[in-house]
């Protein structure tokens, strides 16, 4: 089993704010389990297929995409493809951190 340091803005501060705030749970589950594939594992990126964050999370994949729509718009996450088709790659931005 891994374990990680987790930045405390994230639990205190994102949670509360995705979850209370925004009601978007599932944006907060896609971004820890990014943030877990990225800043968790000492990358700065990562390449993930939509099915795949889905069966992770146990979201739908509408919920994933959804999930990553609402991170895209509060500027947590960046999201990079080479074509319409291609799997996306994700990073995952920290703005508090300056």
């Amino acid at each position: 089993m891994n374990s990680y340091t987790i930045d405390t803005y994230i639990l205190d501060t994102l949670m509360r704010d995705l979850v209370g705030h925004d009601r978007q749970p599932s944006a907060y589950l896609v971004y820890l389990y990014l943030w877990t594939a990225t800043h968790g594992a000492k990358k700065s990126t990562a390449q993930k297929a939509l099915i795949d964050i889905a069966e992770s999370t146990g979201l739908s994949k509408r919920g994933v995409q959804d999930a990553l729509g609402h991170l895209g718009r509060r500027r947590l996450i960046a999201v990079e493809r080479e074509s319409i088709t291609a799997v996306p790659v994700y990073t995952v931005l920290r703005p508090w951190r300056r």
